[in-house]
Order: C-alpha cells, then sequence, then structure tokens
C-alpha cells in the first residue's frame, strides 16, 4: 500500500517531500538571512522540476525580480565607488558583475547547486553545475529575499555577496579574453610565455577541468571549470590578479635569445 502511495503523490507532495529531503540552514547562513519555507521553495524550484511534478509554479517570476534588484544595487554601488568613471565605463562594469558568470560564481560560494531543485533530465546532465541554473536560481534568491524583507534587506545580501567583485570591477569583467591579457601583461614585465597544463576528472558527460597556467617553473594561476577553455580562462584571470601584486615575482625572468 505504502508503495503506490508512493507513486502517486501529487505535485505539491513531491515538492515539499524534495525540499524537505535538505537541510537548506547552510545556505541560509550563508545568504545571512532567514526565508520562511514558502519563499525559499519556490525561489529553489527550477522549472524542469515544476514542469514534471504536474506545472506547479516555479522560480522565475521571483528571478525577474531579483534580476532587477540585482542591477539596481550593483549600478549604485559602481556609482558610489567610482565617482570619476564615464557611464561608458559603468554600464560594461556592472553588465560583467551581473552577467551569467559573475551570478553563477556567487552560486558556488554559497554552495547553492545541492539545494535546487530539479526535475530528472536537468539531474542526469549536471544541472547544479551549469552556469545558467546557478545563475537564474541565484537571482530568484535575491527575488526571495526582496518580497519578503524588502528593498533594503535583498540590497544588503547582494552587496555582501558581490563585495569582492564590485571592488575589483574593470570594464571588460569576466568576458575579457584573460589568456591574452595575461600575454600582454607577460610582454610588458619581459616575463616567459604562459604555459598551460589541464587535467580532468569525471565521465566523459560530465568532466570537470583543472589547468595551472605556468610562468616559468611556477604556477601563478589555477582555474576550474566545464571545459577545458574555461578553466583556462580562469586559470589566467587568476594569474592576472597575481601579477597585480606581485608584478616582481615574473619581471624580467625571460630568457635571452
Amino acid at each position: 500500500m505504502s508503495r503506490s502511495r508512493k507513486h502517486k503523490l501529487s505535485g505539491e507532495e513531491a515538492l515539499a517531500q524534495a525540499f524537505a529531503a535538505v537541510d537548506h540552514s547552510p545556505l541560509l547562513e550563508r545568504i545571512g538571512v532567514q526565508l520562511d519555507d514558502d519563499y525559499l521553495r519556490l525561489a529553489l524550484t527550477h522549472r524542469s522540476f515544476a514542469n514534471e511534478h504536474g506545472h506547479l509554479p516555479n522560480n522565475e517570476r521571483l528571478e525577474f525580480l531579483g534580476d532587477a534588484v540585482l542591477g539596481l544595487s550593483v549600478a549604485t554601488k559602481l556609482f558610489e565607488l567610482y565617482p570619476s568613471r564615464p557611464e561608458s565605463d559603468l554600464s560594461p562594469m556592472r553588465a560583467a558583475i551581473v552577467s551569467r558568470y559573475g551570478l553563477a560564481d556567487i552560486a558556488r560560494e554559497i554552495d547553492l547547486g545541492p539545494h535546487i531543485l530539479l526535475g530528472k533530465g536537468e539531474e542526469a546532465t549536471g544541472g547544479r553545475k551549469k552556469d545558467s541554473i546557478l545563475a537564474d536560481t541565484t537571482e530568484a534568491l535575491f527575488g526571495a529575499i526582496y518580497r519578503q524583507h524588502g528593498f533594503t534587506a535583498a540590497r544588503d545580501v547582494v552587496l555582501r555577496l558581490f563585495d569582492d567583485k564590485l571592488q575589483h570591477a574593470t570594464v571588460s569583467g569576466k568576458h575579457k579574453d584573460w589568456k591574452t591579457e595575461l600575454q600582454e601583461r607577460l610582454a610588458e614585465l619581459k616575463a616567459p610565455l604562459a604555459e598551460y597544463r589541464a587535467t580532468s576528472v569525471g565521465p566523459d558527460h560530465d568532466k570537470t577541468f583543472t589547468s595551472d597556467v605556468f610562468v616559468g617553473e611556477e604556477s601563478r594561476g589555477r582555474g576550474v571549470g566545464p571545459s577545458k577553455k574555461l578553466a583556462e580562462q580562469e586559470a589566467a584571470r587568476n594569474a592576472v590578479r597575481f601579477l597585480r601584486d606581485h608584478p616582481e615575482a615574473v619581471a624580467g625572468t625571460a630568457k635571452e635569445h
């Protein structure tokens, strides 16, 4: 009897069961604000789960609100942090910070993936690691915080989570070709050419790549991503950041020909 009942769960019951199967308190601690279960559950419900269970409400409406909260919060902070920058600089800086990549970075920092309610298809294809799903769910969380606690609370969460990105904003941001940027920087410093060494783990359909970028004998940056290309870009970005603070580590070390 209990088995047949299990197969006849309504959509709402399946949602409640899936939501209760994960302890969400660590996520709320990392966000730094409490959310009622109704708001949190909706924010975490991806359309793939909703559609598989009788077309339940999903998080896309909250995502719409969260996108607006995020955009205004970041724009205002950039306006304050960089008073001498023209609009032509501020707009791409904002775009880079609130991009899919920027949001996915934050999602990984707060370990959002395990909390998302996904349908079987997305679950099977690594949906918890997809930048698009991580980014959209992060925006939905901001929308939920706004709905329950108001704009000020939501803005404060955004600014705290994005503080490092705001403090180190660049005009090109994540969309920059960091490998080219690194190459140019190394040339300026008369340093050896960058060499990338990548490894991967996991099955063919769900590999995770780790890339180290070496300048001479030393690794100056490491990146992790779902493809070799993305891992190398992340490694190059971290190397560029390292060289901003420690140019002397590689300056003038290129071999004379």
